[in-house]
């Protein structure tokens, strides 16, 4: 098959998914937006890619207002046409979508529909419902409407699909009751994060020698700060590190919540805060390496509606996992089923800094936790089996009339 994978942030497993594919002799186009600041995965074609893979970025030539509510809507139609028209000319049998906003989704789906390609809506989060919530603090009644609207765009789009897959059996009721799918639409793959490109590291490596953080003992958060996410969760652990001198809290991210937090560190004068920016992925096993203890914060209002991938990427690394979120998200039900890390609730700050100083306290639980998050990743991140679960999908819509 000629097949396109649309995934609008370049996250490592997306692309894993596309080089597998291109693999077993499918004919593979990778998209994704150029200007997305979000850690990525490896997006270029190398060596050792078959000669059926194709990567490009869609790209807007400036750089995306993220958080600028209309400015981001406007430019994410533009984003979505690029996605289109890339996708037409490239001729595909069928569009697998991941990560797209619901705008640029619109955009996308339209134009396989009106051209006949096969469309798959790999759900990553339930939009529509976030937005609605975000709206609805800002700007009240108006906010309310619009996140209506953004639940019918929503509703259009997944009905108009050829197969949604969902990441969660959480989704699934979700998708049937408010959106109305029928079952056999619906597919559960759950997300996974590539096992061999994220491999256990020694915390003696070339990256925390380089940063100086070898010999510390080192909390680590990694990954998007966006609205489903509190920076200040990240002030308490670090405050509470001030007693252990040798102990460090790592943030690497990029954007007004980084700002913000570089700006707590000058003010309250936090030497145990250290604040970087976006990683290249060719070390990203060594910055997990680094860490003694692996941090994730979701809001409470996150619930089901949303599973941290970054969560999986720690499980790959082999490190002590602290996930400060609600305890009925598929991570937060993983870490407890798996042994592999520590689940607090969001509305409790002191319930993470304890958590983070018992495992700091606690080398032998922090290498059997990630001992077990490892062991889980390598039954549970198969990418022949992901592959085989996709391919059953793209041969179910091909069969369609």
């Amino acid at each position: 098959m000629r097949i396109v994978v649309a995934d609008y942030s370049g996250h490592p497993f997306q692309v894993q998914l596309s080089r597998e594919l291109a693999r077993r002799g499918h004919v593979v186009l990778h998209l994704h937006f150029g200007e997305f600041q979000t850690p990525k995965g490896r997006l270029k074609v190398e060596n050792a890619d078959p000669a059926t893979l194709r990567i490009e970025a869609i790209s807007i030539g400036r750089p995306f207002a993220k958080h600028n509510l209309f400015k981001r809507r406007f430019q994410e139609v533009q984003v979505g046409k690029g996605f289109a028209a890339r996708i037409l000319a490239f001729r595909p049998d069928a569009v697998i979508s991941s990560n797209l906003p619901l705008d640029t989704i619109d955009e996308v789906e339209k134009a396989c529909c009106r051209d006949g390609i096969k469309f798959i809506f790999w759900q990553q989060d339930i939009y529509s419902v976030a937005i609605e919530r975000l709206l609805s603090a800002r700007f009240g009644f108006v906010g309310r409407q619009i996140g209506h609207l953004y639940k019918a765009k929503e509703k259009r789009v997944l009905q108009a699909s050829d197969a949604v897959v969902a990441i969660s059996e959480d989704f699934v009721g979700i998708l049937r009751k408010v959106f109305q799918l029928s079952g056999g639409k619906v597919h559960v793959i759950e997300n996974w994060a590539p096992l061999d490109d994220i491999t256990p590291k020694p915390k003696d490596n070339g990256w925390s020698r380089l940063h100086k953080l070898a010999d510390k003992e080192v909390v680590l958060y990694t990954g998007t700060l966006g609205m489903k996410h509190d920076p200040g969760t990240l002030v308490s652990v670090a405050t509470s590190l001030q007693s252990k001198p040798n102990a460090r809290m790592v943030v690497i991210s990029e954007g007004p919540a980084a700002d913000w937090l570089q700006a707590v560190k000058r003010e309250r004068r936090l030497a145990m805060l250290e604040v970087l920016p976006f990683q290249p992925f060719s070390v990203y096993p060594e910055v997990l390496g680094t860490a003694n203890v692996l941090l994730s914060v979701l809001d409470a209002d996150s619930g089901v509606f949303s599973v941290p991938s970054k969560i999986l990427s720690y499980l790959c690394a082999g490190r002590a996992i602290v996930l400060s979120g609600p305890r009925e998200n598929l991570a937060a039900r993983t870490l407890e089923a798996t042994g592999a890390g520590i689940t607090v609730s969001p509305d409790e700050p002191q319930q993470l800094v304890t958590a983070v100083s018992g495992l700091l306290n606690d080398a032998e639980a922090c290498r059997r936790a990630g001992i077990k998050g490892r062991a889980y990743a390598e039954k549970a991140f198969d990418i022949g089996v992901k592959a085989d679960r996709f391919e059953a999908v793209l041969r179910g819509c091909m069969s369609m009339s």
